[in-house]
């Protein structure tokens, strides 16, 4: 099981909650408070990684290194009363969390030493008591939650309140220490404490890339000693590493690099300790929960059914083994930036400018009125686009010529001895419609898509990188437009990827939607229902067909 394997089992826990009848309004109000529990700790369950350190041992570089991104400020010396947190967010940002009755402010990242250090807020007269730290990264995404305490090294009081805040959310505890020097007092203080909680602490020894080997060697030959007599001989995982060289080596995507830096090893372990131990329990635990519902409520729409999939659930749960590599899901997530259709937004706008001087051109040129007349006017859908660009005046005067073709072509059907070519074929003329903005559209699309075509032949990585959301109507179209080509094959992986980041969006949206839990939402899960009908359908005002031959 792997972080997507994990989230996936909550989605389809859920499923057994809704499909059930145990959710439904007819249950007994006890049963239906529960199932609402549930929901809300599935949709409230993510990975709490409490990172402590002193100044300058490097925990914005490790925790830049683990998310494969070098947007967190280092080199700053945060104030010991705030905390920081980094969490998912669909674009880059800050929100910065009062006292008091204070409404949260959202401001840009490189703004926030002016909220979380002395020199920017001396003894914190701003009141804060959170910075958290959004980026748009797949980790995030996945349910990691860092959690900064800056307290070691500032009073000891302060450090002590600081942490223990934060020992019952948990999952575990990551002390950074580096080869400068061995653990200080006040580091042994809260390996005391945080071993005393209970919780999995990780001991990262950071900065390997300024030590010689046998640097390295002497001195976790000594953390080892410290280690061995502080806790009566009682193991703690210990990860030598540079997350300088880590980060670096993510960025330029080389393996031997990754793997000398150390950081693997620490991040797989990590990984493992988050899915084996604390996740499965977590799955199990609700499992129990799901089952003991479904015994207890009357009524169920589906009693056995939902008993087999809980079944079948409990199975995957206990008997995966695998855990996949933090690796594969670091570094931005990208397709979350993409933005609507492009080739929706470009036949958008050709057409309001098409029906912007249309309308105009009617009520002044009758070479126009009498072309728009023998077309029959425009078809049902645009005539209503036109209806709210024109004024009254307007389409009496542009539309009377297509009334009085409509009158002469009726009067012609109705003769008792019509023309033998409208005799046979009187409805097909009554349906003649030949609609001028279709056939701009038409164009428009055609136009847009052979561009965003030749894009992508060009240079296929430089385009696939700063593409839209394509709506499905349109990427039949920009499929067929790529033919049988490398470029094709590569578009249909990227939007394979982003619809099931969408499916995704929307079961959060759902999730937190069901557990009370909507304030949770990113932005993304928060548009995921209409950005999904936007991808399936197109934009509303282009009545687009579902195919074209």
């Amino acid at each position: 099981m792997d972080l997507r394997d994990y989230e996936e089992i909550k989605f389809q826990l859920a499923e057994v909650l809704r499909g059930s009848g145990i959710a439904d309004s007819r249950q007994p109000q006890a049963v239906q408070n529960r199932v609402r529990e549930l929901f809300s700790r599935l949709a409230e369950d993510r990975f709490n990684l409490v990172v402590v350190g002193r100044f300058s041992r490097g925990k914005s570089s490790l925790m830049n290194a683990v998310l494969g991104s070098d947007r967190l400020p280092t080199g700053i010396r945060p104030l010991t009363s705030v905390i920081t947190t980094v969490t998912y967010g669909s674009k880059e940002c800050a929100v910065i969390h009062f006292g008091g009755l204070n409404i949260p402010t959202q401001i840009p990242l490189s703004k926030l030493p002016e909220y979380v250090t002395e020199e920017g807020n001396s003894r914190n007269h701003r009141r804060v008591v959170i910075a958290e730290v959004q980026l748009p990264v797949e980790i995030l995404r996945r349910g990691f939650h860092f959690i900064d305490t800056p307290g070691l090294g500032s009073p000891i009081i302060e450090n002590t309140r600081t942490t223990e805040r934060f020992l019952p959310e948990a999952d575990a505890f990551v002390l950074v220490t580096s080869f400068e020097g061995p653990l200080s007092e006040d580091e042994v203080r809260f390996l005391h404490g945080a071993r005393a909680s209970g919780k999995a602490v990780f001991i990262v020894v950071n900065k390997a890339d300024i030590a010689t080997p046998t640097e390295r060697d002497d001195a976790l030959r000594y953390l080892r000693e410290q280690l061995a007599g502080m806790l009566d001989g009682q193991g703690l995982g210990v990860f030598p590493l540079s997350a300088r060289d880590g980060l670096a080596a993510k960025q330029r995507h080389d393996p031997q690099g990754l793997t000398g830096s150390g950081l693997p090893a620490f991040e797989n372990e990590l990984l493992r300790f988050l899915i084996d131990e604390k996740s499965r329990h977590f799955l199990l635990s609700i499992c129990q929960r799901i089952s003991g519902l479904l015994a207890e409520a009357p009524q169920l729409a589906q009693p056995v059914q939902s008993r087999q999939r809980l079944a079948v659930i409990a199975q995957r749960i206990g008997g995966s083994a695998a855990v996949g590599r933090m690796s594969e899901i670091s570094g931005s997530a990208t397709p979350a930036q993409a933005g609507p259709c492009e080739i929706c937004n470009q036949v958008l706008n050709r057409c309001f400018d098409f029906l912007r001087h249309f309308q105009y051109d009617i009520t002044i040129n009758p070479e126009r009125q009498r072309q728009l007349a023998e077309r029959g006017g425009l078809c049902s859908f645009h005539t209503w686009i036109y209806e709210q660009l024109a004024s009254p005046q307007g389409t009496c005067v542009g539309y009377a010529t297509v009334l009085d073709r409509w009158a002469a072509t009726l009067s012609t059907i109705a003769s008792p001895q019509p023309p033998p070519a409208v005799a046979a074929n009187r409805i097909s003329i009554l349906d003649s419609v030949v609609c001028l903005a279709c056939d701009a559209r038409t164009a428009a699309e055609s136009a847009a898509v052979t561009a965003v075509a030749g894009r992508l032949r060009q240079n296929p990585e430089e385009a696939l990188a700063s593409l839209s959301e394509i709506c499905l109507p349109h990427f039949r179209l920009l499929v067929a437009a790529l033919g049988d080509s490398p470029a094709a094959a590569r578009l249909l992986t990227r939007q394979a990827a982003i619809l099931q980041r969408m499916a995704e969006d929307m079961r959060r949206f759902a999730l937190k939607h069901d557990g009370l839990r909507r304030y949770l939402a990113s932005e993304e899960e928060t548009q995921a229902a209409e950005r999904a009908l936007l991808m399936l359908a197109g934009h509303r005002t282009l009545n687009t067909p579902a195919a074209r031959s």
